[in-house]
């Protein structure tokens, strides 16, 4: 069991969770419609309604009791891709619009804390909601982004890895989907020790880029 205070926490930081899952699932979403792939917008989910991606287990209650999560996946039907675009290249284009949004968001997290340092410091000064906010902000963002480009199915990298690969390997590729359920909880509790250097590295230099807009 973990304390009141980590609770409190977790609650605090839920909204922050929220925004950048819906905001991820959104550009999947818009990135298949624009391949021709209205799959999407017929259920509901080209918004950026977070209402229309929250999973309550994943996003909901399993961000308060593991410390991570998921929205619900936003369906694509690589088979309505647009004559011009090859259902494994605009695969790996939807797949690839989710993480990037969130590196987008680290960006502007980061470029909004070292304006705010500038024009209105006590908004983001040491200790404040809006320094928490931001730099959380920026910090869930790239772990978000890196993440998801682990390539094992059903992560976005998978998408890209299967597009990239020789066609010789694409069936022993997609056979790995078949242990996807177990490879996912695998990732969830190892992959943040594989991803763990590059996120320090990535959001510090994101930080070192802020301070110097200060």
């Amino acid at each position: 069991m973990f304390s009141t205070d980590a609770l409190l926490s977790r609650l605090l930081f839920l909204p922050l969770w929220i925004i950048s899952l819906s905001i991820h699932e959104y550009c999947h979403a818009w990135t298949a419609a624009r391949l021709g792939d209205d799959t999407a917008r017929r259920e509901g989910r080209l918004t950026l309604n977070p209402i229309a991606h929250i999973d309550v287990l994943g996003t909901l209650i399993a961000p308060l009791l593991f410390s991570f999560g998921w929205a619900k996946p936003v369906p694509i039907d690589p088979s309505r891709f647009r004559r011009d675009v090859s259902m494994g290249a605009g695969m790996a284009m939807s797949a690839s619009a989710g993480p990037l949004s969130n590196l987008v968001l680290a960006v502007l997290s980061a470029a909004a804390y070292g304006l705010g340092l500038r024009v209105a410091p006590e908004l983001v000064d040491r200790g404040t909601m809006g320094e928490m906010f931001l730099l959380n902000m920026l910090t869930f963002n790239v772990m978000l982004a890196l993440f998801n480009m682990i390539p094992i199915p059903p992560l976005d990298g998978s998408r890209i890895v299967a597009w990239l690969l020789p066609y010789r390997l694409r069936n022993q590729w997609h056979e790995l989907e078949r242990f996807a359920p177990f490879l996912l909880i695998g990732i969830f509790w190892f992959g943040g020790g594989l991803i763990s250097g590059p996120v320090q590295a990535l959001s510090g230099m994101l930080f070192r880029l802020a301070l110097r807009l200060s």
